[in-house]
């Protein structure tokens, strides 16, 4: 709902300015991918390969987003929206600080994702497929989500009870049967290469 006692406050420092500072250019990889897909594990070690480049970054987990900021949603289709919307407005304000944000949300609907790249400007949303078969992902099952889902303990589980829809254009594709974490990153590392992320 809008207010229109509510006006936006222009700052004085621009995005391109927090751009020329950092020395890179900000954007959003937004990681998708089934639980157990190791999206988290991919963006933890894509963090650690752009610190040690002395990129400024920030990482949005699912998993911790929802012990703080989205602490009150469920998981209800509504729910879900709710939570994906969040970290978009979050990660954009992120990304006008100049910094490359890493998320990692299963984000199972399209119509959601395509709602937070709408959020940004032209090549700033980096979509990150963490393509990863559900009988894979159910062998992981590294926090027991998948055994308890397919006993009804879980309800509107992704990927059992709820539907997963996959990107069908991603900027990024990682088939996690065929790569190690490791070529993973590079993968990652080699597209903000070629397109000027790394420097401003």
């Amino acid at each position: 709902m809008s207010n229109s006692n509510i006006v936006w406050h222009q700052h004085h420092i621009t995005k391109q300015q927090h751009s020329i500072q950092k020395q890179q250019k900000p954007c959003l990889l937004w990681f998708t991918g089934l639980s157990g897909s190791g999206k988290s594990t991919i963006a933890n070690a894509l963090e650690s390969q752009l610190y040690a480049m002395k990129k400024h970054t920030y990482l949005l987990d699912g998993d911790n987003v929802r012990h703080s900021l989205n602490k009150d949603l469920g998981f209800s289709d509504a729910d879900r929206i709710e939570n994906i919307r969040r970290i978009g407005e979050v990660s954009k304000l992120f990304v006008d600080a100049g910094l490359i944000v890493i998320s990692a949300f299963i984000s199972p609907f399209l119509s959601d994702r395509q709602i937070v790249r709408d959020l940004f400007q032209e090549g700033e949303f980096i979509e990150v497929f963490i393509d990863t078969p559900l009988k894979i992902c159910e062998q992981r099952d590294p926090k027991g989500f998948y055994q308890k889902a397919r006993k009804g303990e879980i309800p509107n589980f992704t990927g059992i009870s709820s539907p997963y829809e996959a990107p069908k254009y991603p900027e990024i594709h990682i088939s996690t049967s065929h790569q190690s974490v490791e070529d993973s990153v590079s993968q990652i590392l080699e597209y903000l290469r070629q397109r000027g992320f790394l420097n401003a």
